[in-house]
């Protein structure tokens, strides 16, 4: 479609955008510069803007009603998209929404819309940046409370907000660096204090942007803690992952190398999530070549664990990067409980019995509240792998400009770590980054 200007527009879409099919609602989204014409070719003149009123939703072709339900109009740069769009609050049954669907996909210069894109035209006509849509990505993949939270904080643009404040600071710290390349020869600016202000100003957003990326990473959200199960052969790491995730994810059998692999579960704790591993005992080598594979998984999972729970003595502990919680697993067994509690690691070890339940609600309270300090506080958000990597590029432009002494290098490190933030909200990105990031969003998002 053309416009008086010459112009292509692009095809207005529609989908619908409410929940599975039968429904009580469902909900179908028009958005383009012909969205207010297709909906009225189906429902008559549509009601004042931003009003709803019901009406009957009839075939162009046919004549026939296809449903009735309620009529929303918004127009071009008062909605979601930045385009005109209307909303048909239709009966939420398959046969009425295909019918009306089938009617809207005969308008000329109307299709189906793809994966995202009611998004994605929100974000090309100025309505959100892409931190947002990340958080709101992550809002729709949320299955935890902890999830959640930290995406509407990004969603919310806590992030956003955040980067305009470094933008800003950017901005002004080049403009001033570039008065130092224009003007230095002028006995006017004093060259030297104003270079060693801007240094000492890019010194302390270097400070901020380490903050940042010392917070915790959307990873354990997304993927849960990292809990590791380890210990020498029948120790009951087996019977203790079944207990943590209720039901019976790994074979249980009192000879001694059973679990010959890793066996990885995730799970919810008091609505944290966990991706429990239970491992291969760990004891010296035999010849069994299968065996010894799975201790030296077993050894890689220790070195990635954010926290371990050992089930052997303290003596025979490996060298753990993650936070150990020392655990004596069989107390329902009088003769063992001792013994094994005191080689475990003394007082500090947890005494319980996977089996019984005995000292289990103990361990989930502690695994919770170690989880409290590895995900993001409530309201908080986290960042992205990717996110993590376009912060970390400006965190190392500013902090190399800040040692530099050529004040082109030192103009040309602010203006990297400008570039980099502006990755951040979209303003410089390739289209490989937004075809990644909206595949993974419904059509009627």
């Amino acid at each position: 479609m053309t416009d008086a200007r010459g112009f292509t527009a692009p095809d207005t879409i529609f989908a619908l955008s409410s929940g599975a099919l039968p429904a009580a609602i469902g909900v179908i989204r028009i958005s383009g510069t012909r969205a207010v014409e297709a909906a009225a070719a189906l429902v008559g003149p549509l009601p004042v803007v931003r009003h709803a009123r019901l009406r009957r939703m009839v075939d162009p072709l046919s004549g026939e009603v296809l449903d009735e339900g309620l009529v929303v109009w918004f127009p071009a740069g008062r909605s979601e998209t930045g385009e005109d769009l209307v909303e048909l609050h239709c009966h939420g049954s398959r046969a009425a929404i295909r019918a009306v669907e089938e009617a809207l996909g005969r308008q000329p210069g109307v299709r189906m819309a793809q994966a995202g894109e009611f998004t994605r035209r929100a974000f090309l006509n100025g309505k959100t940046d892409l931190a947002r849509i990340e958080g709101l990505s992550d809002l729709i993949h949320a299955e935890t409370a902890p999830q959640r939270r930290a995406a509407m904080a990004m969603m919310g643009g806590a992030l956003s907000r955040r980067i305009a404040v470094w933008a800003d600071q950017l901005a002004r710290l080049a403009a001033r660096m570039e008065a130092v390349l224009d003007f230095s020869d002028e006995g006017d600016v004093d060259e030297t204090a104003l270079r060693d202000e801007i240094v000492r100003a890019m010194a302390a957003l270097t400070q901020e942007l380490s903050h940042e990326l010392g917070r915790p990473s959307a990873e354990r959200l997304k993927q849960g803690i990292r809990l590791v199960i380890a210990g020498p052969p029948n120790a009951g790491k087996s019977t203790l992952l079944n207990a943590l995730v209720g039901r019976d994810a790994a074979i249980v059998s009192s000879i001694a190398g059973t679990t010959r692999d890793v066996i990885e579960v995730p799970v919810a704790l008091n609505g944290f999530p966990f991706l429990i591993a239970d491992t291969a005992g760990l004891h010296e080598a035999g010849n069994d070549p299968i065996e010894a594979i799975g201790m030296e998984r077993a050894k890689d999972m220790l070195d990635a664990a954010d926290i371990v729970l050992w089930l052997g003595p303290k003596t025979q502990r490996p060298s753990i990067h993650g936070i150990v919680l020392p655990i004596s697993a069989k107390a329902d067994l009088a003769e063992h409980a001792t013994a094994a509690a005191a080689a475990a690691g003394g007082p500090e070890a947890l005494l319980l019995s996977a089996r019984t339940g005995e000292g289990m609600d103990l361990l989930v309270e502690r695994l919770t509240e170690i989880a409290g300090t590895l995900l993001p506080a409530p309201g908080d958000y986290a960042l992205s792998v990717r996110q993590r990597a376009v912060v970390m590029r400006a965190h190392e432009a500013l902090e190399q400009g800040a040692v530099l002494d050529d004040d082109i290098l030192i103009a040309e490190s602010l203006r990297t770590a400008l570039a980099a933030l502006d990755e951040l909200t979209g303003r410089a990105t390739t289209e490989a980054v937004l075809d990644e990031l909206f595949a993974g969003f419904c059509i009627g998002k």
